[in-house]
């Protein structure tokens, strides 16, 4: 095997690689890009889940 036909084949292999990277570079942006929207929720409501949730544990120890 001569020396052009090692570099030629590791110029194939390059391209290869070049090729991978570029594909998945390419769904890691695609994927940062849109993340799903947060959703918000009034403090009004968290107090309401809130205040239901420990009306739930009370009544669960009472009957202990």
């Amino acid at each position: 095997m001569g020396l052009e036909n090692v570099i030629q084949e590791v110029r194939k292999e390059i391209g290869k690689l070049n090729h991978v990277l570029r594909l998945l570079t390419g769904i890691a942006r695609k994927q940062a890009k849109s993340p799903a929207p947060r959703r918000k929720m009034s403090a009004a409501a968290r107090r309401r889940i809130s205040l239901a949730q420990k009306a739930r544990w009370k009544k669960w120890k009472a009957k202990k």
